[in-house]
């Protein structure tokens, strides 16, 4: 038993020892540390996770990681340490993760770029521009992860370098040993090289962020808070050099139709291409695709789409995936309806034929699904200066639909031969907190015959610059961009682009817009002006004023939702990332907006709260109300007066089990009530994802909607002596599941499945037309049909109106309601045989059918889709090798 002096003493030391630790914390965390590598003189290391080689003697171990969440500034608490060592090719890492229960390493795996599990990550700023970071990360059971960090913080996972690594578990921990050729880092020729550094590592059972250069959670920025690397010196720019080439086969399957020509249930199909990589100079980088095949690429979600808006679909094809960033040009930043415009939108490279023909009964087509690519390519680079550059440069061929009757054929052209072009430039300034940039896309097509001269633009040109300013240790920042477009072609391809959505200059009462039949070419001009707080504190804010004129049209090469548009918007964000009480962190956001039309008209005004928190048993939970006040539509009536609707509420809410459990779920419900019940959106989506075991995990995210809208789009007779702008009430149901199936034998070898069945049923009832659209009272905006009006020819399947009631038919239009079955589904077997190397085995299944009954019954829709709609199914082996020169 200790004497009270005994006591006193040893809590004496304890205290001293505890002053001391956060000492040493406070000093790393308060500048910026150096690390000296050394080159190696012996032979290199294997890459086999275990440190035994005479290489690794010549630097010691550096460790003291600091805690980045939960608990910020705090030590570590498991050590972890590293050495680095180079040569003339090469930059080797050994990391020693310690455990104190190794038997509680997670060691799940995931396809590339998957972050589950326990795992160390390396990011270098070889630039030292203190704006870009490659990293370089691994699982604990060997997955690779890598991405590059642009512009200080927003991260680019697309980008797939090839580099080496083992991973090893002992009764210490786990070790990671990793080779880094120089031709996958980007830098100019030096005596002696400072690059930027940053260790981490993630202990996935806490959910613990630890660091080597400490960087606040509320820090504005990532690359430019960096550590530093020394000691690297006489060494060669390494230029990568590689060749892909690809050979592809495959098998096609779908119902055969006896009096369909081109249907006879079965396809064969061969492909071959090239990718490269090509290193033009130090920090130049050329990508080259010729006759690309994305066979592999997940299907596009289903979905029902009533409004004049195209969806935005992600892209997902390799080529056009990697480096997307460095065309990126956002004409808005995040948030608001504005917030996915830009000038560069790689899905339209590629893209489904424009020109459809009117077939006569008993025509059959033979219409090609996409556009073929003949080839593309990219030259990305940065100098040491600060200057950045991107180009890309595509080219599609002209693609010819057959057409056959009773034998007969002839052929029309649906899509002309395009070439696209995009360039994007950028300067950095003022170490790096000052830049300047421009971007100009071009899409030329070549406009052979007459009915695609007037259909198609000939051609389409835009161009922007761009301006970011940050200061006060980049808390506060100030951005400005401002772009322009101009698109060219025959009178009445301008005519039907004045007339078409987004533009819609045939409104009678906008008085600001006009439409012009002698027109040849159509041009606008957009901008934003944003100024706010990132980080660097608990509370942030941003405040920004963007417009598009209605000229505006960037459609040809990037994406624009809607023009002849001014918005306000004002963020303020509050975030408490400390743990405290219950909360592991709590975010909060409130948000308030405005809009209006270049008339100007007031298009729409509202605000939103929401909330976002984690417990300390790691649930997430959040949720939100959003209210709008009457707003009008300028795009619903297709060409027609704008729309008056109601006031809105739009509450959400969603919850998330523990990430870590071998089963998680979730759930979220959203909700769109208009005021006086005139419309309605309630929407439910559930999640379960059971781990099954470190290499095989499944999940399945059911979802369900009803909609209903008193006032939806039916049709638009503008041929009529008076226009009439046909609408109905409503009924829409719908239901989808995504499955996800993952099983990784190896971290090179895996197999994906996906699959999403969709089922919506619309059905439609009190037809009207719009009479008064700008009417403050609801029930003023239309007239509704009577029975003596309305009359339903169910052999012709239309809607016969007498609108006089003299018994005279004034007009008709279509029974407008509609069933969709959908089924889509990817198989993908991927092996990495080499680096760079891969072999697919790939079976992609499609069931789809529309009907017109408008009713939802599910267990007949299921049936519907599954045993009386007939699968297309497709088979590939795609074999590509890398020779690396």
């Amino acid at each position: 038993m200790r004497s009270p002096k005994t006591k006193t003493v040893m809590h004496k030391i304890l205290f001293l020892c505890i002053l001391f630790l956060l000492l040493v914390v406070e000093v790393i965390v308060g500048q910026k540390r150096i690390y000296n590598t050394a080159r190696i003189t012996t032979d290199p290391p294997r890459i086999d996770g275990i440190f035994d080689e005479e290489a690794w003697n010549i630097v010691e171990w550096n460790s003291n990681f600091i805690q980045h969440e939960p608990h910020a500034e705090q030590p570590a608490s498991e050590d972890t340490r590293f050495k680095i060592v180079y040569d003339d090719n090469n930059i080797y890492f050994a990391i020693q993760c310690f455990d104190s229960s190794p038997d509680s390493i997670v060691k799940r795996m995931s396809r590339r770029d998957g972050f589950d599990g326990d795992l160390v990550g390396i990011a270098i700023d070889s630039y030292h521009d203190l704006r870009t970071g490659f990293t370089f990360a691994v699982s604990a059971s060997g997955v690779k992860t890598d991405e590059i960090v642009i512009d200080n913080e927003s991260s680019d996972n697309s980008w797939d370098p090839i580099w080496y690594c083992k991973t090893n578990i002992n009764d210490q921990g786990w070790t990671a040993e990793i080779r880094i050729p120089f031709t996958q880092l980007r830098f100019g020729k030096q005596n002696e090289y400072i690059w930027g550094l940053q260790i981490g590592r993630i202990l996935f059972r806490k959910q613990e962020t630890t660091l080597w250069q400490f960087i606040s959670p509320t820090a504005a920025g990532w690359v430019s808070y960096f550590g530093e690397l020394h000691g690297i010196r006489n060494i060669n720019p390494q230029k990568q050099r590689d060749i892909i080439p690809y050979v592809a086969g495959g098998y096609e399957s779908y119902q055969r139709d006896p009096e369909n020509p081109f249907a006879d249930g079965r396809d064969v199909f061969g492909n071959i291409g090239l990718d490269a990589k090509w290193g033009l100079s130090n920090d130049f980088t050329l990508d080259l695709t010729i006759n690309p095949d994305f066979g592999q690429v997940e299907a596009d979600p289903s979905e029902v789409n009533l409004t004049t808006f195209e969806t935005k679909f992600d892209e997902k094809r390799p080529f056009f995936i990697e480096g997307k960033n460095i065309l990126n040009f956002r004409l808005t930043p995040g948030g608001g309806p504005l917030s996915s415009d830009n000038l560069f939108y790689s899905r339209r490279i590629g893209k489904s034929p424009s020109y459809y023909s009117d077939l006569e009964d008993n025509e059959f087509e033979d219409r090609p699904t996409n556009t073929t690519i003949l080839g593309a390519f990219k030259i990305t680079g940065k100098t040491k200066k600060g200057w950045s550059a991107g180009l890309m440069e595509s080219i599609t061929q002209k693609e010819i639909s057959t057409i056959d009757l009773n034998g007969e054929r002839r052929e029309i052209v649906v899509e002309p031969f395009t070439n696209y072009f995009a360039t994007r430039i950028q300067k950095d300034f003022n170490n790096s907190n000052t830049r300047i940039g421009a971007m100009v896309t071009a899409t030329n097509r070549n406009l052979s015959e007459p009915y695609l001269e007037d259909n198609i633009h000939k051609a389409a040109y835009t161009g922007g610059i761009d301006f970011n300013h940050q200061w006060k240790d980049k808390t506060y920042y100030f951005n400005f961009n401002t772009a322009f477009s101009n698109v060219l072609g025959t009178k009445k391809a301008i005519y039907e682009t004045q007339t078409s959505a987004p533009h819609f200059f045939q409104r009678t009462d906008a008085k600001h817009l006009s439409v012009d039949s002698t027109r040849t070419n159509l041009s606008g001009i957009s901008g934003t002006i944003q100024h706010g707080k990132a980080g660097n504190g608990k509370w942030m804010y941003t405040i920004w004023l963007t417009w598009r004129s209605p000229g505006f049209n960037s459609n040809d090469i990037g994406y624009l939702r809607r023009n002849d548009e001014i918005q306000e918007i004002v963020w303020v964000g509050f975030r408490q990332r400390e743990p405290f009480s219950i909360f592991r962190n709590f975010n909060l956001n409130i948000n308030q907006w405005y809009g209006m039309t270049f008339g100007p008209e007031k298009r729409y005004f509202g605000g939103n709260f929401n909330a976002h928190w984690t417990f300390k048993n790691y649930w997430a939970m959040g949720g939100g109300v959003s209210r709008e006040s009457k707003f009008i539509s300028t795009e619903t009536l297709r060409g027609g007066p704008a729309l008056m609707y109601d006031g809105s509420w739009n509450p959400w809410v969603y919850l998330d089990t523990d990430n870590r459990k071998k089963i998680q779920f979730s759930v979220n419900y959203q909700s769109y009530v208009r005021d006086h019940k005139t419309g309605y959106n309630h929407s439910t989506n559930f999640g379960i994802r059971v781990q099954l075991s470190d290499a095989l995990n499944i999940s399945m995210y059911p979802g369900y909607s009803k909609r209903y809208d008193e006032i939806e789009w039916v049709e638009t007779l503008d041929d009529l002596e008076e226009a009439r702008y046909i609408r109905g009430s409503l009924n829409q149901t719908t239901t989808s599941m995504t499955i996800r199936i993952n099983f990784n034998i190896t971290p090179d070898f895996t197999i994906q499945y996906y699959g999403m069945p969709f089922i919506s049923a619309g059905e439609y009832t009190e037809f009207k037309y719009i009479h008064n659209p700008g009417a403050d009272d609801f029930n003023n905006r239309f007239m509704l049909y009577s029975d003596e009006q309305l009359y339903y020819n169910a052999n012709e399947e239309v809607y016969e109106i007498d609108e006089t009631i003299n018994g005279t038919i004034d007009y008709t239009f279509d029974q407008p309601n509609f069933n969709v079955f959908d089924f889509n589904s990817n198989l993908v077997v991927r092996w990495e045989y080499l680096p760079g190397s891969v072999v697919y085995f790939v079976w992609t299944q499609n069931r789809s059918e529309t009907q017109n009954m408008g009713n939802f019954n599910l267990g007949e829709g299921i049936k519907t889709l599954f045993l009386d709609t007939y699968p297309r199914d497709v088979f590939l082996i795609k074999l590509s090798y890398r020779f690396g020169l």
